[in-house]
């Protein structure tokens, strides 16, 4: 059978499609928290206590594993782009197990077993 015409090409391309799809809202939202911190965003405002509210969640995971840099109010945090990494990660791996769900034929598997193997 052609492993693109397998009834799981399509759901699998779904579930990587999503994964990147959440992964990009996510990244947003964190340089955008890692922005307004950077540039003293006054934190009385609405969007800038929204994105701070959204993004704690995702961030305080991380927060005791970097100290914060600051200077003169601007605020350089590492946490953040600590976030940003370990979700880009995660999404990888997702992406990467959604894959092993493809079907491949037996000529196709034996070439990447041979690649694999060098």
């Amino acid at each position: 059978m052609d492993s693109t015409n397998s009834p799981s090409t399509k759901p699998i391309y779904r579930g990587i499609q999503i994964a990147w799809y959440i992964l990009g809202v996510i990244e947003v939202l964190l340089v955008s928290r890692f922005l307004l911190k950077l540039f003293e965003a006054n934190p009385g405002a609405g969007f800038t206590d929204f994105i701070y509210d959204v993004t704690y969640v995702l961030v305080s995971p991380f927060t005791n594993v970097f100290s914060v840099s600051q200077v003169t109010g601007n605020i350089f945090e590492w946490t953040t782009l600590l976030a940003m990494l370990f979700y880009w990660a995660i999404t990888m791996g997702i992406v990467k197990m959604l894959l092993m769900g493809k079907t491949v034929s037996t000529p196709e598997a034996a070439v990447k077993l041979k690649d694999q193997e060098r």
